[in-house]
């Protein structure tokens, strides 16, 4: 055995990482569906 022990970050931070991927995942889909709806905008396809 090589004796290697894991030492793991603390609770705050694996939260924290969580929090921006959370929010950097949620703010790409914002922007994808803003240009999907750009696109359906400019072709003439309107909601009202």
């Amino acid at each position: 055995m090589s004796g290697h022990t894991e030492v793991k970050a603390p609770l705050w931070k694996r939260v924290m990482w969580l929090v921006i991927i959370y929010a950097a995942s949620v703010l790409a889909l914002g922007v994808v569906a803003s240009l999907f709806r750009m696109m359906m905008t400019a072709a003439g396809m309107r909601s009202h």
